[in-house]
């Protein structure tokens, strides 16, 4: 799939915000631990994905109980769905100076108890050692997900069935869309909000 940019500026994908908080000394702390001893910069970026895909449960996985939606937040209660893991995976790799956007997805939520078509957030990361953007979806992996760290072969947390109405969306945006951040702070209970998933983008609307 051809990606595009939602800004040219490059600078965009290197901002911190009220989101994306990198100037949080918690952020600080763990971008430093992980590039302390990597040896370039495809390692730096592969171990920061690795990190929050593996150390920072899905609250779905978990039957967690509090919503996260800043970086800092999902580092702090170590939890956070799609997006909010997003945001942190962001967070980790700006500060070291990797350029980083979000990515989303159209699919379905279940297809038993929930046939419906819903947003699923990921990144897009910036590699300049090879010149070319790539997705990484730090959703977290377990029986039937396997999202990986593969420059040879996109290996992303779930298939898009384009028969099932499912849908690629190849934008990468500089900032997290507004619908998904307006859920994530609307709601305080984890339950609640996958009763309340955003179905599309702000700029769908």
């Amino acid at each position: 799939m051809d990606l595009r940019l939602s800004t040219d500026n490059m600078n965009d994908y290197l901002s911190v915000s009220s989101i994306i908080d990198y100037n949080n000394d918690l952020i600080k702390e763990l971008a430093e631990q992980i590039n302390r001893e990597k040896k370039d910069e495809i390692d730096l970026i592969k171990s920061t994905f690795e990190y929050v895909r593996d150390n920072i449960h899905h609250s779905a996985d978990i039957k967690g109980s509090i919503v996260t939606c800043n970086a800092s937040e999902v580092l702090r209660f170590k939890e956070g769905i799609c997006y909010a893991k997003s945001h942190l995976l962001a967070a980790l790799l700006r500060y070291n100076g990797i350029p980083v956007g979000f990515c989303y997805q159209k699919l379905i939520l279940c297809d038993e108890t929930a046939p419906y078509v819903i947003i699923h957030g990921l990144n897009g990361v910036f590699i300049s050692s090879i010149n070319r953007w790539i997705r990484l979806d730090a959703r977290g992996n377990k029986e039937g997900v396997n999202a990986q760290f593969n420059l040879n072969e996109e290996q992303l947390a779930f298939p898009v069935r384009i028969e099932l109405g499912e849908e690629d969306l190849p934008i990468i945006y500089d900032k997290p869309d507004y619908n998904v951040v307006e859920k994530l702070k609307k709601h305080d209970k984890v339950e609640e909000l996958f009763e309340d998933l955003p179905r599309s983008l702000s700029t769908e609307l």
